[in-house]
Order: C-alpha cells, then structure tokens, then sequence
C-alpha cells in the first residue's frame, strides 16, 4: 500500500506529560517513531523531573524535530489540565493524541485512527482497546476494554451523550487511546480536570461527548504499566472520590439527565459508589503498605471498614487483614503472592 506525501495528511499533535519516567520515555517516544503513520508531531511536557527524563527526552528531540521538549517547574498531577493545556496551545494539528510518559502505542495505532475519522466526519473522537502489563514482569494483565461487555452497546456514543449511560460509573475509555478532534477539543474548553481527580481525561470526555459520535475500534491500540508507585495507584481511592463528585455533578445536567432518561438514577449512582469506595480505600491501603506507608494504609482500611454501608463484605475482610498488618508492618504482598495476588491492579 502507498502512503500519500506526509505534506497531504492531516497532522496529529501527540501530547505527553510526563514525570520521572526516566526509565519508561524511550520505549513511549520510541513508540511514536515507530508509528506507520508518519504526520505527526510529538509536545512532551517535562514537569520538573528530577530523574533522567528530560535529557532522554532532549536527546531525541536533537535527532527528529517532530519532537519538542518543553521543561516547567514541578505544578504537580492535580494541575494536570494546566499542563496538558499549555501542551494544547502549542499543537497545530488536525487531530490530537495522548500518550503519557509511561506508556507507548502499537505501530499502526495513528493510521487506523485517522483513516477513521476521515471515513467519518460526524465523529469527534477515535479510541480503542489497551493493554494493561505489570510493570516489572511485563506479564498482561488484561485488554481492556471488553468488546462483547454490556457496556460495549454505549461505545460509539451514537447518539452523542449516550455513552454517559456508562461515564456516570466508569471510564471505559483508556486516555492512551484517545484522538481527538482538535477543533471540537478547544471548542469545549480544552482539557479539563475538575472534583479534585488527579486526571484529565474523564472530566474532558464528559464535555466531548456532547458534540458527536466517537468511533471505538476493537483492538488494542497501545499498553501502559501497572506499578505500585504510579499516580492513579498512589491516588487511587482519590481518583474514585472525584469520580463519584462527577457522576453527581452531571446526573444534574440537563443535557446528560435526558440523554440516560430513567435507566440511571441518584439512588444507583450513590449505591455504585459506596461499594467502589469500599474496594477503593482497600486497594490503597495495599499500595501503601507496599511503600511502607503504614500510618496513612492504616487510615484507608478503616474508612473500607467503617464508611460506605455493609456492602463488599469480603473487600472489607481484606481491609481488615491488611489493617492488623499494617500494626506490624507485616509482608502483605507474601500473602498476596501466597493467595496467588500477584497483581497491582
């Protein structure tokens, strides 16, 4: 197959943000060169990393100038629109993409993605399935999300603001996978990061998916890494926190109220949260017990113990267990490992 003149195709602006990720930005940037689809231009926003990473970054960006490096002072994961905006800003392309640091994209991820969005001018974003491995082991932990889940009937969010029948609860969406359409993006704020979450990607596609149609495609379109010290592990229970603010913020909205009609209700979303939280506060105590954080893990299992009603009764088993071993800074991942949990996830 011949590919047109680079100078015809539309281009795609890459935004990555990243921090410390010194030992991950080569196999991300190299993920981008490696890329079938060669109209693109990659703004890496270096957010005062104090390991090797900008000079990684620098290094590539002296050899392709496709790349740029941008270095700022340290503003922190829970500034993150900032970040990403002043990424935006600089973009000049038709279609922008996310790819953070710590994660990369298989080769044909662009091409399968533009050539949709050009097939269908009704849409405003593109996305796919995404691998997720563990870190150390680069053992796969699942393709996400699940083609044939209940969920999947939301996916191409035809009609827009159907798929909020799904965002009330979750984010199927995985933020690797995501091209927008750069006009609609800025049409609708840029990206956006509100209820205290420490991302931009769901509260963005809360107001994306108002515009148009999204197109999903069935097949994994990048991997990003499971590690115990990544931000959406040391924020975990914070990141479901704010999910819950979002899903009561816009189950008030208008827009979204008449896009889910009575299939969704405050009751539900309330109730959905409660037991997430449960999971969630759990989750985190393990994180920190792993980072031998044991004051702050013992303050997460009792809010999984005592808050959120008697829902997950086994989820506050393990809050319960992962409590007393925190008293005794005790090896919960021997345990975990002995019970066959081997993952982070």
């Amino acid at each position: 197959m011949t590919m047109e003149p680079v100078t015809t195709l539309p281009l795609v602006s890459v935004i990555s943000p990243t921090y410390n990720h010194g030992q991950y930005i080569s196999r991300c940037i190299g993920s981008v060169l490696a890329q079938t689809y060669p109209a693109w231009e990659m703004i890496i926003i270096d957010d005062g990393s104090t390991d090797d990473t900008a000079a990684v970054a620098a290094g590539y960006a002296e050899q392709d100038d496709r790349i740029t490096l941008v270095r700022q002072a340290n503003t922190g994961i829970f500034k993150l629109a900032k970040t990403y905006n002043k990424a935006l800003a600089l973009a000049k392309g038709t279609y922008v993409a996310v790819l953070e640091g710590d994660d990369y994209w298989e080769e044909d991820k662009l091409d399968l993605q533009v050539k949709a969005l050009e097939a269908h001018r009704d849409a405003v974003l593109c996305w796919g399935q995404a691998i997720s491995t563990e870190s150390e082991t680069n053992e796969v932990i699942r393709t996400y999300p699940d083609p044939g889940s209940p969920d999947s009937v939301w996916f191409s969010n035809d009609p827009p603001g159907s798929i909020y029948h799904v965002f009330l609860f979750r984010n199927c969406i995985p933020a690797l996978t995501m091209l927008f359409r750069r006009e609609v993006l800025v049409k609708t704020g840029g990206f956006r990061q509100n209820c205290g979450l420490p991302l931009v990607d769901l509260p963005t596609l809360y107001e994306v998916a108002r515009e148009g149609k999204f197109i999903f495609i069935p097949q994994p379109l990048g991997t990003w890494r499971n590690y115990a010290g990544q931000m959406t592990k040391v924020h975990t229970a914070t990141m479901m926190e704010g999910c819950r603010c979002l899903a009561l913020k816009y189950i008030n909205d208008s827009g979204v109220a008449a896009a889910v009609g009575s299939s969704v209700s405050l009751k539900t979303i309330r109730r959905y949260y409660d037991r997430q939280l449960i999971i969630s506060y759990s989750r985190s105590g393990r994180y920190k017990l792993i980072r031998k954080e044991f004051k702050s893990a013992r303050k997460d299992y009792l809010r999984s113990i005592f808050r959120y009603g008697f829902h997950e009764p086994v989820w506050k088993i393990r809050s319960i267990t992962g409590y007393i071993f925190s008293l005794f800074h005790g090896n919960v991942e021997g345990l975990s490992r002995f019970l066959g949990k081997t993952s982070y996830a």
